[in-house]
């Protein structure tokens, strides 16, 4: 059973929710209007199913009703059947759309792509990572902005921080998180024997100055000048910005523009999102260690996925997923990866729910 009587509640919020957008006290409090507005739009979806849900069953009462007319009974008794396969499958959509929502699903995200080990050939699948990831951005009409790239040698990464944004980015990419394995022959393998490296990914929701304030005390700023290519323009300023967070000893240096304000509020917000992702870490770890074990968006030890050249397979071995198509995942369409894992986790989130919650007396 659903628990309507929560949905009811949920809809009289969404209509509340509608009135205080149209008072002029909330329009001239810009604040308080985004906020509202971010509300609606989460309800907004499960209002406008519970309605569809609410005239269905109305539609289905009606034709039963008329079961035995000799009018109306046989059209009654040709549409039932449809009417009530249409109601359990929305029924199941509003279980899901019911589930805890992730605070963080609507934000941008911090990307950070690291060669593991395997040496050159580790930081060349580093780098193919990140044109996976650019490519499924631009197919989802996100934006990518480098803030800190650190090259290897043979178009290899050691490191390559980026901000994308666009639309739910941290909802897609916040199972991407880990370490990603990879088996091929390297190009500089004169044998054709197949090598494996890794490469660790991790993927932090945008931290805003109001999720997390940061204490000038806490900070040491240093400067110097770039490290870019011989011969660029990045090398003849002063403009690297390097900032170490004091009570934790971690280090952020972010030298992509030449503007130091620019490379400055670049470390600060990558800085953030990192002591966020420590903060909500310690959450799963007191609160959700169950949850942490299917989701370990935190955890970048733990071997996720590999990359199968020689067979063109990829398997995630955390719900033991294996896809024949890693050509096309490399040009972008990870789609079926991002599908499979968020319906993983919504099926693990809806069993935990149906186990705990209490029968609605309704």
């Amino acid at each position: 059973m659903l628990p309507r009587q929560k949905l009811e509640e949920l809809a009289r919020r969404h209509a509340e929710l509608e009135q205080l957008l149209c008072e002029p006290a909330v329009l001239s409090d810009v604040k308080r209007m985004n906020g509202l507005n971010r509300e609606r739009g989460q309800l907004t979806p499960l209002v406008e199913s519970f309605a569809r849900y609410q005239a269905l069953e109305r539609s289905i009462a009606d034709d039963r009703a008329v079961l035995n007319d000799p009018e109306l009974g046989e059209l009654a008794r040709e549409e039932l059947p449809g009417l009530e396969a249409n109601l359990v499958a929305l029924e199941e959509q509003l279980r899901l759309l019911l589930l805890p929502q992730d605070p963080n699903d609507d934000k941008n995200t911090i990307l950070e792509i690291r060669g593991g080990t395997g040496g050159e050939e580790a930081a060349l699948f580093a780098a193919d990572l990140f044109r996976m990831y650019v490519r499924y951005a631009e197919r989802r009409g996100w934006r990518v902005e480098i803030m800190s790239q650190s090259d290897a040698a043979a178009g290899g990464l050691k490191e390559m921080v980026a901000l994308v944004s666009g639309q739910r980015v941290y909802s897609s990419l916040k199972h991407e998180g880990g370490v990603h394995r990879v088996q091929r022959v390297p190009a500089t393998e004169a044998q054709g024997r197949i090598h494996t490296s890794t490469a660790t990914v991790a993927v932090l929701p945008e931290a805003d100055e109001v999720d997390l304030e940061l204490d000038e005390k806490d900070l040491r700023f240093d400067i110097a000048a770039s490290g870019g290519p011989g011969g660029q323009g990045v090398n003849t300023t002063n403009s690297a910005v390097q900032i170490t967070h004091l009570p934790t000893g971690m280090i952020v240096k972010c030298q992509d523009e030449r503007s130091q304000l620019k490379n400055r509020a670049k470390a600060l917000k990558i800085l953030r999102s990192r002591l966020l992702d420590i903060e909500r870490e310690k959450q799963d770890n007191a609160v959700r260690d169950e949850r942490r074990d299917m989701v370990k968006s935190g955890d970048r030890s733990d071997k996720i996925r590999t990359y199968n050249f020689p067979q063109n397979r990829i398997t995630d071995h955390r719900i033991g997923l294996t896809l024949h198509e890693l050509d096309r995942v490399m040009e972008g369409n990870i789609d079926p990866l991002v599908n499979a894992l968020t319906s993983h986790h919504q099926a693990e989130l809806l069993a935990q729910t149906q186990e705990s919650s209490p029968k609605d007396p309704s």
